[in-house]
């Protein structure tokens, strides 16, 4: 039996964890006033993609749905989603590349879903430009929880001691990186570097706290919208997808982990700002 039609096979007992929830229209705690609440959802399966549309609009979303990759990538350019929910194994043009031809275009959160769980799969879809992977079929709580957490990281940080110079007007500097929390632009000796959410948040995270290492597991919960307090759980996969998205995030940079000028490497533990 395919992923798509085991994820069928339980349509109608996932669709009872659908509820009416309270809607709260406002903006998000982590999206700036100029973001609506818009999301794209891209499935070629149609109960599938009904579902992620019950569940996108009873979280107060406006909600438009595609059935394959490039007619998803048109949503995406035409609406400028908040968020955009992708399946991997589409016909034609695959999830994998319709995340990365959107990252091109949109800074549109991406979470993509597949009923493929093993650890690469989850991996490749990150290096692909998604902000998180979701395996199938899920929960409908589970996803409203895991986009209320994207939505709920914080943008603005407080400085700790070594932390890049923060200028009069909030951006962070630190050996010809300028980073903007305000405009979320990132730039290196004057040029523009195009990040996903996740690797502009964690790069600012770096920035802010300077010296001061950062684990995987600070890091991992911060993309999560928590902070450690000892009771939460970090997977493996988790600390293993912070490593992938370190890796691009110094890919675009045009950094290298061997002789690193803005990011380096504590062997075991996380990273944090060079000297």
């Amino acid at each position: 039996m395919t992923g798509g039609h085991r994820f069928q096979a339980a349509f109608w007992d996932i669709m009872t964890d659908v509820e009416e929830p309270a809607v709260d229209l406002s903006a998000p705690e982590g999206a700036g006033v100029e973001e609506s609440r818009v999301a794209v959802v891209i499935e070629d399966e149609d109960d599938i993609r009904s579902l992620l549309s019950a569940v996108l609009s009873q979280a107060g979303f406006e909600v438009h749905g595609a059935a394959n990759g490039a007619d998803g990538l048109e949503l995406v350019r035409d609406h400028e989603p908040l968020v955009t929910t992708l399946d991997v194994n589409m016909p034609g043009m695959d999830g994998f590349e319709t995340a990365k031809r959107i990252r091109s275009i949109s800074s549109t959160y991406i979470v993509m879903l597949s009923a493929r769980t093993e650890e690469i799969d989850a991996l490749q879809g990150l290096e692909a430009g998604a902000d998180d992977y979701v395996a199938k079929p899920f929960r409908p709580r589970e996803l409203r929880a895991r986009i209320d957490a994207m939505l709920r990281r914080p943008r603005h940080h407080l400085a700790s001691p070594g932390a890049s110079q923060d200028t009069a007007d909030g951006v962070l500097e630190h050996r010809g990186l300028r980073l903007d929390p305000g405009t979320r632009i990132v730039t290196v000796d004057g040029g523009n570097v195009e990040l996903t959410r996740s690797e502009f948040d964690i790069l600012a995270d770096l920035l802010t706290a300077g010296r001061v290492v950062r684990a995987k597991t600070d890091l991992a919960l911060m993309l999560r919208g928590e902070q450690f307090t000892g009771a939460e759980f970090v997977s493996d996969s988790d600390a293993r997808a912070i490593e992938v998205h370190v890796a691009n995030l110094r890919r675009k940079l045009g950094e290298s982990p061997s002789q690193p000028r803005w990011i380096e490497t504590v062997r075991g533990v996380g990273y944090r700002l060079t000297a």
